[in-house]
């Protein structure tokens, strides 16, 4: 991230005292030590949805961050403040009896039902829920309080992991502030806790490694499984990725997503059930272990052509009364199965399948391009290929929409001729952000891209370009206002 972002940022820091938003004004002391913590939201370039499921996935880490400023406080509450870009400003104070009463840390569900209770503070679980998570895994005292400050310049809503960015930043910022040592790949996993157990978003885990892991200018290698960093991948420089926003809202905790993921657990244990893995009741009721030696619990690792073998015998359609009477539950922890709802299996089951080996190629291809300076229009188009084919098989899933639809069908029609080599909807589908794979010097092709879509559509777009570093290359930044 250029210097004068953070420098930025500390300006507004310095700038509180006059703010117009009333609860910014008098946020911190100005003799007490500020912790400044950065990180990027991720462009999915590919792997998406298939990361529960333990697939590869590769990950930009785009320009726009989200920085947050966190400093101790004598009394028990969690004040924060957010004046993010492009929405309106917030704040709530989130009291330290609601995440500890009596002085332990509460149940995850307990501090859940609090946050959704009301939507004017559901937003703040993303951030205190970064506190709870630290108490419960890692032994942080609920003991005393703390001023957040957030400014997040991820747009919300629009597929590029804006509630990644800012779990990884508070999480940084609060492991430093109370002297933790927490590793990336740990806190990654923290992060995910948060999202998963405090807001109740049952997304994987590749949007908190990409904002803490990712490098700039290079794609995050990932194996999910079930977060095993394998390195950065420069693209040639004769290659370029970019987003383009659809204008529709992508939600990681709507009824699609969920519905999706629960259908490709389902499906693994109907695998498990007809090659005789083990299975034995689980953590819960709808949760059950199964005993692995052979795809060591992760749908990515069955090849195509196993699950070509047996995809006749896993349904096409299930409801969930159904499944769980001759199934009993699948190994996901962070879903339930509903017994009034009938849910997809077989495709979202043969998703990551593919996925998986999509991504595979995608990386070999861009390691074997790793000593020319430039890509052959044929390796472009290969890559772009699979780009296609992952829409296309999130479009069978259900997780299309109109606008991303119409964004792919657009790079299309302009094509390798004019350098557009592919594209494909990112992260959790049903909206969001398209991705995209052309030549480096196709910057005026994408705007136009861009602008076609908002005259067909009528709706505002927003253009990604560039990269940043992730928050453990970026550090820390300490300051006091009175300095």
């Amino acid at each position: 991230m250029p210097r004068g972002n953070a420098a930025a940022f500390i300006d507004l820091l310095h700038a509180l005292a006059n703010h117009a938003f009333a609860p910014a004004r008098g946020l911190f002391a100005a003799d007490l030590e500020v912790v400044i913590a950065r990180a990027p939201g991720r462009l999915d370039v590919m792997g998406g949805i298939a990361d529960y499921s333990g697939a590869l996935v590769l990950q930009w880490p785009i320009r726009e961050a989200t920085f947050t400023g966190v400093q101790t406080s004598a009394d028990r509450v969690l004040r924060i403040v957010s004046l993010s870009d492009g929405g309106e400003p917030r704040a709530c104070d989130v009291p330290l009896d609601v995440l500890a009463p009596g002085g332990a840390p509460a149940p995850y569900e307990t501090a859940r039902a609090w946050f959704a209770a009301d939507a004017n503070r559901h937003w703040a679980a993303y951030v205190a829920g970064a506190w709870l998570v630290l108490a419960h895994h890692r032994g942080l005292p609920l003991a005393t309080g703390a001023r957040v400050l957030v400014h997040s310049a991820v747009p919300e809503g629009k597929g590029v992991s804006s509630s990644a960015a800012l779990e990884s930043a508070v999480m940084q910022a609060i492991a430093v502030s109370a002297g933790i040592d927490v590793p990336p790949r740990e806190m990654a996993l923290l992060c995910q806790r948060v999202e998963n157990l405090v807001v109740g978003a049952p997304c994987g885990v590749m949007d908190q490694m990409a904002a803490i892991r990712g490098d700039e200018g290079r794609l995050m290698a990932l194996l999910c499984q079930p977060a095993e960093f394998q390195g950065t991948v420069p693209l040639p420089p004769s290659l370029a990725v970019w987003g383009i926003d659809s204008g529709i809202r992508h939600a990681v905790s709507g009824a699609d997503y969920g519905s999706v993921r629960v259908g490709a657990f389902m499906g693994y244990r109907v695998l498990a059930d007809l090659v005789g893995l083990r299975v034995e009741p689980g953590a819960r009721e709808g949760h059950v272990r199964i005993d692995d030696e052979r795809w060591h619990g992760y749908l990515a690792n069955v090849t195509p052509a196993e699950f070509d073998e047996h995809a006749a015998h896993i349904p096409e359609r299930i409801s969930g009364a159904d499944f769980l009477a001759r199934y009993q539950g699948t190994n996901d922890l962070v879903t339930r199965v509903d017994r009034s709802r009938t849910y997809a299996v077989r495709v979202p089951a043969r998703h990551p399948v593919a996925e998986h080996q999509r991504v595979v190629r995608w990386r070999q291809r861009l390691e074997a391009l790793e000593t020319n300076t430039h890509a052959p229009d044929d390796a472009g188009e290969e890559l772009g290929a699979l780009m296609y084919a992952s829409h296309a098989s999130y479009s069978a899933c259900g997780l299309g929409s109109s606008g991303t639809d119409d964004l792919v069908v657009l790079a299309r029609e302009l094509g390798t001729s004019r350098g557009v080599y592919g594209a494909k909807i990112t992260g959790g589908g049903s909206g969001g952000t398209v991705a995209f794979l052309t030549r480096a010097d196709a910057g005026a092709v994408i705007e136009e891209i861009a602008t076609r879509y908002a005259e067909r559509s009528g709706r505002t777009t927003y253009v990604f370009s560039g990269s940043s570093p992730g928050a453990a290359a970026f550090g820390i930044r300490r300051v006091r206002l009175n300095s």
